[in-house]
C-alpha cells in the first residue's frame, strides 16, 4: 500500500489544468464530504492542509467532467439544471470510469485513486474489476461522447474528450 501520496499532486493538478478543470485553494470546514475537497461552480475547491487523499481530486474532477457545461456551473449546489438531485447514480458510475481512465492516462497508481479509506470499502474490488476489463456503465460514457464505442481503435480507457460537451 502506498503512503503519503501527496507527491502525486503536481501530476494530478497538471492534468486537471490541461483539460480545463479549475482547482482553487480555499480554507474549508472540517466536515466536507471528502477531506479537504468541495465542488464549486465549475471548479474544485481544495484545502491542502486538510486534503488526505490526492486521488480524490480525480474523482471529484470526474463529477464535473461527466456533467454538461450547464450542470458544471451548478456544482456544489446539490442540484442539476433540472433541479434534480446531483450526482445521479449513472453519473456516479461514469465518474468511476472517468477517473480510472484519467489515472491510466497520467500513469497514477490505482491505489492512489481507489484508496482503501474510500469507496465504501470497495477500492480493491474496483481496481480488480477495472483491471480485468470489466467496465460497468461504459455504454453511458460512450453515449455522453467521451469515449469511442467498445471495439473501436481508441476505445476506453482512452478518452475522446475529457469534458462532456
Amino acid at each position: 500500500m502506498l503512503t503519503n501520496n501527496h507527491h502525486y499532486l503536481p501530476k494530478i493538478l497538471g492534468f486537471l489544468s490541461e483539460i480545463g478543470i479549475a482547482v482553487n485553494e480555499k480554507t474549508l470546514p472540517d466536515d466536507t464530504f471528502l477531506p479537504g475537497l468541495e465542488l464549486g461552480p465549475g471548479c474544485i475547491y481544495v484545502d491542502y492542509e486538510k486534503l488526505k487523499y490526492p486521488g480524490d481530486l480525480l474523482h471529484e474532477a470526474g463529477h464535473l467532467a461527466v456533467t454538461t457545461p450547464e450542470q458544471r456551473l451548478l456544482a456544489g449546489t446539490g442540484l442539476t439544471a433540472e433541479n434534480q438531485p446531483w450526482p445521479t447514480d449513472g453519473e456516479e458510475i461514469v465518474t468511476l470510469l472517468w477517473s480510472y481512465a484519467a489515472a491510466k492516462h497520467i500513469e497514477l497508481p490505482l491505489e492512489v485513486l481507489f484508496h482503501p479509506e474510500g469507496y465504501k470499502g470497495d477500492s480493491e474490488w474496483l481496481i480488480e474489476t477495472f483491471e480485468s476489463g470489466t467496465y460497468i456503465g461504459l455504454p453511458l460514457l460512450e453515449w455522453m461522447g467521451l469515449t469511442e464505442p467498445a471495439g473501436a481503435p481508441n476505445a476506453y480507457p482512452k478518452m475522446k474528450h475529457w469534458l462532456r460537451q
